[in-house]
């Protein structure tokens, strides 16, 4: 985290006090990573502008160098509400975004949101209280996948449950309570500043990442369900493919940082890739061996049918081909990270 991030706007520090009244409320700051979301910038930022929160309220956007007119509709929206601001990020890339709309904010809360996320208009109110009352450094809810064509509503089936991506709470819903990870994050300031803001070395997995310095400093990250964000899934067999290879490649690299936190949940797509492809190969020769990728062939396809239960028929169908999309990304990205991605 830059120097400047950290030493921006100290303020006082968010108490339980704080929420006594509508006056006492912590300034909240809203930050968001941007880049070429053109199509989905303007409803994000109107749905952030729209919170009910009654304390101090500003919007900070981090611009990447787009190749659409997510400029253009950055600066329209930073004209119409003096509560919008801009700052550059010229590298593009997502920590560097975030520490650079942190540096740049000026609030005791820091609220993040993605340029393709649609956040509830209680979503800032209900967090801001939650962090408050149980003395959290970072509260955060759900991922709410929901597609708008029959291909993303087959990746939002999938990445609503536990056979697409495992039994993360801020997927697949739960208890309210601590957690490794959450989606998103509404934070406080001085954790961001004890842990040095998001390490700019991690391109993916920043959010886990930085969570898990947060709670080795003895800091609480808190999941509460009833944050529901809605995402929007990608829209092509390839852009999901490009999305869960890199999640696997630098799950790896976060794993080989920081030893002991890899488990059998993130081991499965990685050994599935193993095991069915080298069943293939055995299968030349020896046919019982291709009894494993018909196994997996069967499973995943009773699995999609499941999932997208309710769905069209074209969802239905798509489903069990976007989850093993998800699952062989996934563990290619693993197996295939590169050792000089991890830090020194």
């Amino acid at each position: 985290m830059t120097d400047a991030m950290s030493a921006a706007h100290p303020g006082d520090r968010v108490s339980a006090g704080a929420a006594g009244s509508e006056a006492d409320l912590p300034p909240v700051s809203v930050i968001l990573p941007v880049l070429d979301e053109e199509r989905h910038l303007a409803d994000a930022v109107h749905l952030v502008l729209a919170q009910d929160y009654a304390g101090p309220f500003e919007v900070v956007l981090a611009l990447g160098p787009s190749h659409d007119r997510t400029d253009a509709v950055a600066g329209r929206l930073q004209a119409t509400d003096p509560r919008v601001r801009t700052v550059p990020n010229p590298t593009g890339r997502t920590p560097d975004a975030l520490n650079a709309a942190i540096a740049a904010s000026t609030g005791e809360i820091i609220v993040r949101v993605d340029g393709h996320a649609e956040i509830p208009g209680d979503y800032v109110s209900t967090a801001v209280r939650e962090l408050i009352r149980v003395g959290a450094d970072n509260v955060g809810g759900m991922m709410d996948a929901r597609g708008t064509d029959d291909f993303e509503r087959a990746v939002a089936c999938a990445m609503r449950s536990r056979i697409g991506v495992g039994s993360s709470a801020f997927h697949t819903g739960g208890q309210a309570g601590e957690a490794e990870t959450v989606y998103l994050g509404v934070f406080r300031r001085e954790a961001l500043e004890r842990v040095g803001g998001y390490d700019p070395h991690f391109a993916r997995a920043q959010d886990w990442e930085m969570n898990h310095r947060i709670r080795q400093s003895g800091g609480t990250v808190w999941f509460m369900p009833e944050l529901k964000v809605t995402y929007r899934p990608r829209s092509t067999f390839r852009g999901l493919a490009k999305q869960y290879f890199h999640y696997g490649r630098w799950r790896h690299v976060v794993a080989r940082h920081h030893e002991g936190t890899i488990n059998l949940r993130y081991l499965a797509p990685p050994t599935m890739v193993l095991g069915t492809a080298t069943a293939l190969l055995v299968g030349a020769r020896w046919r019982p061996a291709w009894l494993v990728p018909a196994a997996y062939a069967a499973a995943v396809t009773a699995g999609g049918l499941a999932i997208a239960k309710g769905e069209s028929m074209r969802t239905r169908a798509l489903a069990p081909l976007v989850l093993a999309t998800m699952h062989w990304a996934w563990g290619a990205g693993f197996l295939t990270s590169p050792r000089d991605l991890a830090k020194s």
